[in-house]
């Protein structure tokens, strides 16, 4: 039985190297914020990876089906009806999961570690304005393009006119997530590589 024909396996099959690599290096130099860091930057590579996969490829893809639709183009029905859901499910539990473990890992860097980063003081300003903006992305992603997605999808019923706006709002939103990733990303690499300001 061949562990990449499926998605779960293909998943179990990484953590399995991950624990080998783990145990060839030495467990006893792996801590726990160590791995909560790293289970941050793996939900953070789902979510930020999906963002990206939205805008630099989905959003164009279905403009230029429906563009095609009227000259027998096959139009967006397959990428809303069968991608679009299942990619949605892990976007927003992506960001939640990041969410969730990177105040965990700020928790555990120092004493007082999240109140310090949200309050920007205590050596953790970078990181506090990284937390930030990945706090603003995380409300985005709920408050403003789940609920339209939902209804751009069909999941919920709606008028055309509500279709049309939730449309601008779920793509300016994600637009917006997108510009703050660039400045979130330098804030989280940099605060571990020595980044201050």
């Amino acid at each position: 039985m061949n562990p990449l024909k499926s998605v779960t396996g293909t998943i179990v099959t990484g953590f399995i190297l991950a624990i080998i690599a783990l145990a060839i290096m030495g467990f006893g130099k792996i801590n726990a914020l160590n791995m909560e860091v790293w289970f941050h930057v793996m939900a953070g590579v789902v979510w930020i990876g999906l963002l990206y996969y939205f805008n630099f490829v989905q959003v164009p893809g279905v403009g230029q089906a429906l563009a095609e639709a009227d000259s027998g183009g096959p139009g967006p029905a397959a990428i809303n009806k069968y991608v679009a859901p299942r990619a949605l499910l892990w976007f927003r539990w992506g960001a939640v999961v990041t969410w969730l473990s990177g105040v965990g890992a700020l928790q555990n860097l120092a004493p007082g570690g999240t109140l310090k980063a949200f309050t920007f003081s205590g050596g953790m300003e970078v990181i506090g304005l990284g937390a930030w903006l990945g706090t603003i992305m995380l409300f985005n992603v709920w408050v403003l393009i789940w609920p339209n997605q939902k209804k751009i999808l069909g999941i919920v019923e709606s008028t055309p006119e509500a279709i049309a706006k939730a449309k601008v709002v779920a793509l300016m939103a994600s637009r917006i997530n997108t510009v703050l990733s660039i400045p979130m990303l330098l804030c989280m690499v940099g605060y571990g590589h020595g980044l201050s300001f």
